[in-house]
């Protein structure tokens, strides 16, 4: 049995972070220009449907996250890296004024805010500041929630991980009315998504006449009442964020019940069901992009929480799960696969992207193994 010492997950990690440079290089030298969703057989370049269009910020997400890698462990700027995220970054900034998703904070915090955070150009963050005021012009004021892009009277737990985007504009600028839209909108989430247990619904109905919460519904869970994981980890990160803009402790409550949840009900190996609830025979198929959320999530709130040593329990349960995922779960002895997480799942109910390599996967385990490297 492997005693890990922090010197064996550096190793570990350093190596997975190589294997996802190789992954991404091979990927853009093959298909120059190509903003890919989930892989069909290994591949990345196929004629699946995509359901909607929320992924093309993680994969010049994870070139600035190569980047900042580099820049760190040799000490100076790799120009490949940064040539490439501003290239994959620039045809994105048509988007800022998209009101066909609720995903901005996907498209836009992974790729504009991060070259903001190099170069520092006042451009650059105005276009992270309009893509959150278009998210926020999604509220809606009965029932105090930003719509998901399926209907009007849809509030999807996805979009916390989009409303940072839209604090983030809101202190960027002063604005309060952002603000208390993005707090307002955050409430309504947790009071209505998520349970007294920590688990999470993907959907909430609500009456358009009234604002009245009707019930809650699903579009990627087992059912409505059952917790699909990917939601569950969103709900930790999303929190943990809109804590870290509001300083509201009731937001970094639910980010630790959520958390919690996932502790109690993943295997041992940290790399949970696409759906906790799921029966048996079903939850067989794992999703190791939710792992992947819920390493970044783990580690993010490790350093929030005003308990050290539950920081410290959080901090080595998202290490745990970077473990499993880089020992069991890389596409690296498979000459053929172009992506680098095995096992993931994009919609089970439409058989997209199920047990297949899915770009927010790779984003997310990619921005663990960097955090954790920086810590290390």
């Amino acid at each position: 049995m492997i005693q890990f010492t922090l010197e064996t997950d550096k190793a570990l990690f350093e190596k997975a972070m190589r294997y996802a440079q190789k992954q991404v290089k091979r990927l853009i030298d093959n298909n120059p220009d190509f903003y890919p969703m989930y892989t069909k057989n290994g591949k990345w370049k196929h004629d699946g449907p995509a359901w909607t269009h929320w992924c093309d910020g993680f994969l010049p997400g994870m070139m600035w996250l190569f980047r900042r890698y580099e820049a760190d462990t040799n000490g100076k700027d790799p120009e490949y890296w940064y040539k490439k995220a501003v290239d994959y970054s620039k045809p994105l900034e048509k988007r800022k004024g998209d009101r066909d998703v609720h995903d901005l904070g996907f498209v836009f915090h992974s790729s504009y805010y991060r070259w903001f955070q190099v170069d520092k150009d006042p451009k650059l963050e105005a276009v992270v500041i309009d893509a959150g005021k278009t998210l926020a012009g999604r509220y809606r004021d009965k029932g105090h929630y930003l719509r998901s892009f399926v209907a009007e009277d849809s509030l999807f737990i996805d979009i916390m991980m989009n409303v940072g985007i839209v604090f983030y504009a809101a202190r960027a600028t002063g604005d309060k009315t952002l603000r208390d839209i993005a707090v307002r909108h955050s409430l309504t989430t947790r009071r209505y998504l998520v349970r007294g247990d920590g688990s999470t619904a993907h959907e909430g109905i609500f009456d358009l006449e009234t604002g009245e919460f009707l019930r809650e519904a699903t579009q990627q869970g087992h059912r409505a009442d059952s917790c699909w994981a990917r939601g569950l980890t969103w709900a930790m990160y999303g929190f943990a964020t809109a804590y870290e803009y509001s300083r509201d402790p009731h937001f970094l409550e639910t980010a630790e019940d959520c958390a919690d949840y996932y502790i109690t009900h993943a295997p041992a190996d940290g790399v949970s069901p696409w759906d906790f609830n799921a029966p048996a025979e079903l939850r067989k198929q794992v999703d190791t992009s939710a792992a992947a959320i819920a390493a970044c999530g783990f580690l993010r709130m490790s350093r929030l929480l005003h308990d050290p040593v539950k920081g410290h329990f959080y901090w080595n349960t998202g290490v745990r799960i970077l473990r499993s995922l880089c020992q069991n779960y890389l596409g690296d002895k498979d000459k053929e696969w172009e992506g680098v997480l095995k096992g993931g799942v994009y919609h089970m109910h439409k058989a997209l992207g199920v047990n297949e390599s899915v770009m927010w996967g790779d984003h997310f385990f990619v921005e663990a193994l960097e955090h954790a490297l920086r810590r290390i």
